[in-house]
C-alpha cells in the first residue's frame, strides 16, 4: 500500500512541530488499514514482539505484558492491546512510516498499533516524544490539554498517568484523521467502537542516554588515557578547597574527548543506528555468495530493507545497526540508507568491486537486506 498524506509539510514544522497539538481531518484519504485486529493479536502472541493489554474497571487499572496465549477472558468494553515496531514484524504495517521520512530518519523511532474495544486506552498521560496518531477503523475520542505543570502518578506500577487536565483539543477521529501531539501535552483517547490506531512515535534522548551512551564508548575503544596533571599547581593555606581552575581543568579533560569530532561522529552513528526493538533477522540459509548477488541484481532484482532496520548517515559514513559501514564506496553505502529498495543503479559502479559485494553479502546474510524471490 502506497500511503499518502496530505500534509503541508512546512506549514506544519512552522507551525505545530514541538510548539502545539493538532487534528489534521482526512490526512490520508480513503485509508485501509494494513492489518486486521486478528493479525495484531497474533502479533502479541509471539514473544520476541513487545506487547501488551491495559484495562481498567471501576477505576481499578490491570497491564498485562505480552506474549499472550488467549484472549478468552476479555469482555466487549474497557480493555486495550498494545503493540509495539509493529513495522518490525509486518511489512504492510511499515508502509505506514514512508510518509513521514519528510522528518530526518534519526529522530523515527517505531509504529505502535493499538486495537481498543469501546472504553478502551490507557487513562490521562504525558509523552516525553513527538507522535502522530492515524485513525483505522473505528472511532474514537481524544482529549489534548495544554502544556502546563501537573501532577502524575501510577493506578498501577506499569502505568503512568496525569491529574484530571482542561482540554484545549476535544474531538473525535475517523478512519483517515491524524492527531499530532508534540513532547508534554497531556492526552487521552478513548475507543468509541471497536477501533485500530496507529502511532508514529519520535526518539528524544535524554542528556543521561548519551553521556552514558559516549561513557560506554569511550571504555570500549579505550579512550581517555590522559592523566590529569598540575606542573603548576600554587600552595594554599586550606588543603581541603579545591580551586575553581582546577575544577576548570577536570571539565576540560573531559570536553576534550566529546570535542574529536571523528570519535564523536563513529560513536554517535553506532549509538543512534542501534534499534531499540528486536528485528525480524531471517539470515538466508544457506548464505549467499558475493557472484549470486552480483548475478541477481544485474538480472534486474532488488534489495529490500527488514523492517526497523536502522540505516544512516553522520558525515560522509553510513552505519547500520550499531555498526559502521567501512567501504571507500561512500555513495553505495549511502544509497543503502537513502532507499529501503535497492536495485544495481543505485549501487553503481561499487558492485564491480569485489570487496564491496563481499561488504554486501555480509550484510544480506545477517538479514538486514533481502531478495523477494
Amino acid at each position: 500500500m502506497d500511503y499518502q498524506l496530505e500534509l503541508d509539510w512546512n506549514d506544519f514544522l512552522q507551525r505545530y512541530w514541538q510548539k502545539r497539538p493538532v487534528i489534521i481531518k482526512r490526512a490520508f484519504r480513503d485509508f485501509v488499514d494494513p492489518l486486521s485486529p486478528d493479525e495484531l493479536a497474533g502479533l502479541a502472541m509471539e514473544a520476541e514482539v513487545d506487547s501488551r493489554l491495559v484495562s481498567h474497571d471501576d477505576g481499578v487499572w490491570q497491564v498485562n505484558h505480552g506474549p499472550f496465549a488467549s484472549y478468552d477472558q476479555l469482555g466487549d468494553h474497557n480493555w486495550s492491546l498494545l503493540v509495539q515496531a509493529v513495522d518490525h514484524w509486518h511489512e504492510p504495517s511499515a508502509a505506514l512510516m514512508q510518509p513521514f521520512r519528510r522528518l530526518p530518519d534519526w529522530r523515527i523511532d517505531d509504529l505502535m498499533i493499538s486495537f481498543s474495544v469501546p472504553g478502551g486506552g490507557v487513562g490521562p498521560h504525558l509523552d516525553q516524544y513527538d507522535v502522530f496518531i492515524i485513525q483505522g477503523q473505528g472511532r474514537r475520542h481524544w482529549r489534548v490539554g495544554d502544556k502546563i505543570p501537573l501532577k502524575q502518578h501510577c493506578p498501577h506500577p506499569d502505568l503512568l498517568q496525569v491529574e484530571p487536565f482542561e482540554a484545549i483539543i476535544d474531538e473525535q477521529m475517523e478512519p483517515g484523521d491524524m492527531l499530532y501531539i508534540p513532547p508534554g501535552f497531556p492526552h487521552e483517547g478513548y475507543a468509541l467502537e471497536n477501533a485500530l490506531n496507529y502511532s508514529v512515535g519520535f526518539r528524544a534522548p535524554s542528556s543521561r542516554e548519551l553521556v552514558s551512551g559516549f561513557a560506554d564508548y569511550v571504555l570500549a575503544q579505550e579512550l581517555g588515557g590522559q592523566r590529569y596533571s598540575d606542573p603548576a599547581i600554587p600552595s594554599r593555606d586550606d588543603p581541603a578547597h579545591i580551586l575553581p581552575a582546577e575544577v576548570d581543568a577536570l571539565r576540560a579533560m573531559m570536553m576534550a574527548l566529546m570535542q574529536q569530532p571523528d570519535q564523536f561522529n563513529q560513536w554517535f552513528g553506532e549509538f543512534i543506528s542501534q534499534s531499540r526493538h528486536e528485528l525480524d533477522l531471517a539470515p538466508p540459509e544457506p548464505p549467499y555468495q558475493a557472484g549470486e548477488i552480483y548475478d541477481l541484481l544485474n538480472q534486474g532484482e532488488s534489495l529490500f530493507r527488514v523492517g526497523g532496520l536502522r540505516v544512516l548517515r553522520v558525515g560522509d559514513d553510513s552505519y547500520v545497526n550499531g555498526e559502521k559501514i567501512v567501504t571507500p564506496h561512500r555513495a553505495a553505502a549511502a544509497a543503502l540508507a537513502a532507499r529501503y529498495d535497492i536495485s544495481r543503479e543505485q549501487l553503481g559502479d561499487a558492485l564491480e568491486d569485489p570487496s564491496f559485494l563481499a561488504l554486501l553479502a555480509g550484510l544480506i546474510n545477517s538479514g538486514y537486506w533481502y531478495f523477494k524471490n
